[in-house]
């Protein structure tokens, strides 16, 4: 263990040269992030607060947990997903001091190994991507939610479905602000993110033409949205599958096709779900696959596809290129996995450009500061689901317009009162 660092386990701190450049270039594409550090660094309002992320280990993530450590919180970290810790970004972090435990291939076991020492520090915030960390607090350590934890937040869709649905039941113990649902975070880091990584990590995988090619989008979500005008952008021909009406709706005016996945699987070449429901992919709809059809997944949980099903049919299976797994079923067919049905743009890529995690972690260290606020004169939210303020969404909108050098209008005074001037007809 290096002299500097705090407890940890990464997989070789000798990267942390080349993660510290990583991280270079991230806080370089990421000013609003920045420009809350370095104000929140004389002060340090999270002085005397622990913080338990459980967080995709990026370079983007690096740069969200230096702002919590120059604000004055202390720090203990765990990767989000098996597959989407970078290597060097965590070697970094730990050589700076962090205590984090995180690397890149770990198994389930070890997933939940790593969340359980993030949590002997017993942290009164946490900071999640899918909820696991919280639901280790309340299934393993329920005391905690008593003792120890003030409130937490969430950075994903499915997480925040989850726990909306937990606290529907009754069963949330501490209160936790819907990060994933901010304007600045779902417009922007899910569409535009989302959709430029998904197909960041199919090409660095499959290194495919997709112009010309059908691409079948499961889900027509924010996510979903994105990748789908990314990919049609490209050239290729978008073939959405949903269950909601309205959704189904949009991507039809939008210019692409709708249809069941049982007809896409026909005539799909290749396929996306981003859906944050199990079972999306299945044995049938491989049944129908054509020879050499790519399929992988950018929803939080690998459970869209079931590789179960598809190990079944196979006769044999081998890796054919980094993240890439090709299944020989019986007949010659080959279907292409990719990234072991995980998110892909993280698993195979690098995930969400700095840029939009710029706006995404703003909301975070935020949201972060107002529970500590709250906190700190004897308050606390319900133990429910919250969103952030709007007026938090619309600075961080315009911090972020002005580092573009990019101006807005404002309303006059009698644009003001003609708005609310319920009096004004025609």
């Amino acid at each position: 263990m290096d002299a500097k660092a705090g407890v940890y386990k990464v997989a070789d701190l000798k990267l942390a040269r080349e993660g510290e450049r990583l991280i270079e270039w991230a806080e370089s594409r990421m000013p609003v992030l920045d420009a809350l550090r370095v104000k929140y660094k004389k002060t340090k309002p999270l002085k005397g607060y622990r913080i338990a992320g459980c967080l995709h280990v990026t370079k983007e993530t690096a740069v969200l947990v230096k702002a919590f450590v120059d604000a004055g919180a202390r720090v203990s970290w765990s990767g989000c997903n098996p597959l989407s810790t970078n290597d060097a970004v965590a070697a970094a972090l730990a050589k700076s001091g962090v205590s984090i435990f995180a690397w890149h291939g770990m198994n389930v076991k070890e997933f939940y190994w790593c969340i359980e020492q993030t949590l002997k520090m017993h942290p009164n915030l946490t900071l999640d991507d899918g909820a696991d960390l919280i639901f280790t607090i309340h299934n393993d350590h329920p005391e905690f939610a008593q003792k120890y934890v003030i409130g937490g937040t969430e950075e994903t869709t499915t997480g925040v479905h989850r726990l909306r649905a937990m606290a529907a039941a009754g069963k949330l113990n501490y209160p936790v602000i819907a990060v994933n649902d901010a304007e600045t975070k779902w417009d922007f880091d899910n569409v535009y993110g989302t959709g430029q990584s998904t197909l960041d990590g199919i090409l660095r995988s499959t290194s495919v033409l997709l112009a010309g090619k059908n691409v079948v989008v499961a889900g027509y979500g924010h996510c979903g949205k994105g990748v789908a005008s990314r990919a049609k952008g490209l050239g290729s021909n978008v073939i959405v599958t949903e269950i909601k009406p309205t959704a189904a709706l949009k991507a039809t005016l939008e210019g692409h096709r709708v249809m069941k996945m049982d007809e896409a699987a026909k005539v799909g070449d290749v396929f996306i779900t981003a859906t944050g429901v199990r079972d999306v992919i299945t044995a049938r709809h491989f049944e129908s696959m054509k020879d050499g059809a790519i399929v992988c997944n950018t929803g939080h949980y690998d459970c869209e596809i079931n590789i179960d099903d598809l190990e079944r049919m196979a006769k044999s299976k081998r890796t054919i290129r980094k993240d890439n797994e090709e299944y020989l079923l019986r007949g010659g067919r080959r279907i292409y996995v990719l990234a072991k049905g995980r998110l892909v743009n993280l698993a195979a890529a690098e995930g969400h450009p700095s840029e939009v995690m710029d706006m995404s972690f703003a909301n975070q260290f935020m949201s972060q500061l107002r529970l500590a606020e709250l906190d700190k004169k004897g308050k606390r939210l319900a133990n429910t689901v919250h969103d952030i303020p709007p007026e938090q969404d619309q600075e961080i909108a315009r911090v972020k317009l002005s580092t573009m050098k990019i101006k807005v209008d404002r309303l006059s005074k009698e644009q003001k009162r003609y708005i609310t001037d319920y009096s004004s007809g025609t």
